[in-house]
């Protein structure tokens, strides 16, 4: 009997120590992506590009239960933005995105300082100063196809107005916002030789303010251009656009027409000025928000493309014009989907470039 009970101790003390090995073996849970945004100027509540990146990156942070925070550095120079970049790594943060061409140079920095930390970067791409890109193995940069998504909204914007002078306000003289207005100058041009619109666009009526935050120059712009017969401004702007819009809000609620084109995101629910009434008429979208998400999204599921220069455009369904609407009618949103869709195929191409102004 008692070597019986010897023998049962000895193994349950094998089948103890053996669990026990086994408990320091497992390894040990990944921790949890933290996911961190440094906000370019403005605000993180813009209508534009800080807020469509910043709600990417919340849905994603909401879907996959994941830690979200934005910084808003003190000021926009390369070592404003460091600052932040490396008080968002050292709190845990090691993915960041970051919107627009100002990271450039900071991400450049950024993706080797912080090696073991991933980086997305809309809008731009990494170089030391010299515009000799180089991104890293750990950063994706992204690009957009913003001719196409001004062109689209062109299209839309001629083929409801029908006739009439527009306007275009940009904020600095970029190529993200040059091709904005290059192809809304082509979809207003596509529409009048081939859809019987008869929209005007004259060189004076289109102006770069030269920044993306003075808001009273905006509306000073918006109402000069609409004093002088201009029923459409295309706002491309993002702070300077918000004053465009504000100049809008306050005519139509006084009784006149001014309509606003909206940029990056939907702006309908910034253009209401009365009930559910808004000056928005229609937007040049870029998937912003699509591209956090993803990027997130692909570093969750270990196929980030770290080294690599993403486009989203027309074929891709990265650019467009709102899915609804309001001050579109039913006839112009099928025509202007029917003008898309030979846009995505090919039939159409809209050029990235300076074209002849619309006489």
């Amino acid at each position: 009997m008692k070597s019986k009970i010897s023998i049962l101790l000895v193994g349950l003390m094998v089948v103890l120590a053996i669990a026990g090995c086994a408990k320091k073996e497992a390894p040990a849970a990944a921790p949890s992506l933290k996911v961190g945004m440094v906000t370019d100027a403005g605000t993180i509540d813009d209508k534009s590009f800080n807020q469509g990146t910043w709600e990417g990156v919340v849905r994603a942070g909401t879907e996959f239960k994941l830690d979200t925070k934005y910084l808003k550095p003190s000021g926009t120079t390369e070592a404003d933005y460091l600052k932040e970049i490396g008080n968002l790594y050292d709190a845990g943060y090691k993915f960041v995105v970051t919107p627009g061409f100002k990271f450039e140079t900071t991400i450049f920095q950024a993706q080797t300082k912080y090696a073991d930390a991933k980086f997305v970067l809309i809008d731009g791409s990494p170089h030391a100063g010299d515009w000799k890109s180089v991104v890293g193995p750990n950063t994706v940069s992204i690009f957009f196809a913003e001719h196409e998504s001004g062109f689209v909204a062109g299209v839309a914007a001629a083929l409801q107005i029908k006739t009439g002078s527009f306007g275009f306000i940009g904020g600095m003289e970029i190529p993200p916002v040059q091709k904005f207005n290059w192809g809304f100058q082509q979809g207003v041009d596509y529409a009048n030789k081939n859809l019987g619109t008869k929209i005007t666009m004259k060189a004076e009526n289109v102006i770069y303010q030269g920044s993306f935050d003075n808001v009273a120059a905006g509306q000073q712009i918006a109402a000069s251009m609409y004093d002088k017969g201009v029923s459409v401004i295309f706002a491309a702007a993002g702070g300077v656009g918000v004053g465009a819009i504000n100049e809008a809000k306050a005519r139509a609620t006084a009784g006149k027409t001014a309509w606003i084109v909206g940029v990056d995101v939907d702006q309908y629910a910034e253009g209401i000025y009365s009930g559910d009434k808004s000056i928005i008429l229609t937007s040049a979208m870029k998937g912003i928000d699509v591209a956090a998400f993803d990027m997130i999204k692909a570093e969750l599921g270990g196929t980030f493309p770290g080294g690599k220069t993403l486009i989203f455009d027309a074929k891709n369904n990265g650019v467009g014009i709102p899915a609804k609407n309001p001050n579109l009618s039913p006839e112009v949103q099928a025509k202007v989907a029917e003008v898309f869709k030979l846009l995505q195929a090919g039939t159409i191409a809209v050029k990235a470039e300076q074209g002849t102004l619309i006489k």
